[in-house]
């Protein structure tokens, strides 16, 4: 039997508002995942070490800085340069519509907007996330 989901969740770039993803931690650690948040101004060198030496199933990226797109394609080309793509990576945050179809072909498996629910996040990582 496996063990639990494994989620790190990360605050990438200079941004520094960081209430989402404490909020996201919390509820995902509170549905019986487990959670390692990394903290603010990580690049995306530092989130794909933590997620490679914390053996985690899936990443999900805070991102309200307006660089997500440069911030994902990078840490993207970072799991497939480590042969990690079996990592989900997941992104919230404020994220114009027009640039969710490209997250998506670069690989990023889902994108929440503002007014996404913890109840919503919790349910779309127990389905996407991990063995199942």
């Amino acid at each position: 039997m496996a063990g639990p989901i494994r989620v790190v969740v990360a605050k990438p770039g200079l941004d520094g508002h960081d209430r989402g993803a404490k909020v996201v931690a919390r509820a995902l650690r509170d549905a019986g995942m487990e959670v390692i948040y990394t903290g603010l101004h990580q690049t995306p060198e530092q989130i794909v070490e933590a997620a490679l030496q914390e053996d985690a199933d899936g990443i999900g990226l805070s991102i309200l800085s307006g660089a997500h797109m440069t911030l994902c394609a990078k840490l993207l080309e970072l799991l497939k340069e480590r042969d990690a793509l079996d990592i989900v990576v997941f992104a919230g945050g404020i994220i114009p519509d027009a640039d969710i179809p490209q997250l998506g072909k670069l690989g990023v498996a889902r994108i929440f907007t503002p007014g996404a629910t913890t109840h919503e996040i919790v349910a779309w990582v127990r389905a996407n996330v991990g063995e199942s």
